[in-house]
């Protein structure tokens, strides 16, 4: 299964979306990077740095200024007629969900996809959240890894 199609379906799981926005927007987090570390699995540290980097580059050009004006969308603006606020906002939403995905499938293509061998989820979280941020979430780590579903598992 892509990391695409496996981070769609985690994304759905129960708690996920809610666990991610919160590792996001409290502790600073990639979304995607994390996402990619648990579908993937340990990688040699100069792949996780590859990732990192990648991901800091995806973040900086196109998801993050993305994701600013779609939140600056969300409330009233003065002198903007609401609904069209609201269909750009929904059209900007398109663009930052397409610009995460840019981002996992490079991502992908970075370490190769996983091997099938079980592995410590939250110690593969807590390596790419350690090189992204300066403080690891590990208990939040802990939750997102329990309700993530398996690499190549079609299980929602």
């Amino acid at each position: 299964m892509s990391l695409w199609n496996w981070a769609v379906q985690a994304y759905g799981r129960e708690g996920v979306q809610a666990i991610c926005l919160s590792l996001q927007d409290d502790d600073g987090q990639s979304v995607c990077l994390l996402l990619w570390a648990a579908w993937r699995g340990p990688v040699d540290a100069e792949v996780l740095e590859a990732a990192v980097e990648t991901a800091r580059s995806w973040h900086r050009t196109a998801i993050d200024p993305v994701r600013g004006v779609r939140r600056t969308l969300k409330k009233p603006v003065p002198d903007m007629d609401d609904s069209r606020r609201l269909a750009l906002r929904e059209e900007i939403k398109r663009i930052e969900l397409s610009a995460e995905r840019g981002l996992l499938d490079e991502l992908e293509s970075l370490g190769g996809a996983p091997d099938g061998s079980r592995f410590d989820v939250v110690s593969a979280l807590a390596a790419a959240a350690r090189l992204w941020a300066d403080r690891t979430p590990r208990e939040a780590l802990k939750t997102l890894a329990g309700r993530l579903p398996e690499p190549g598992r079609s299980d929602v």
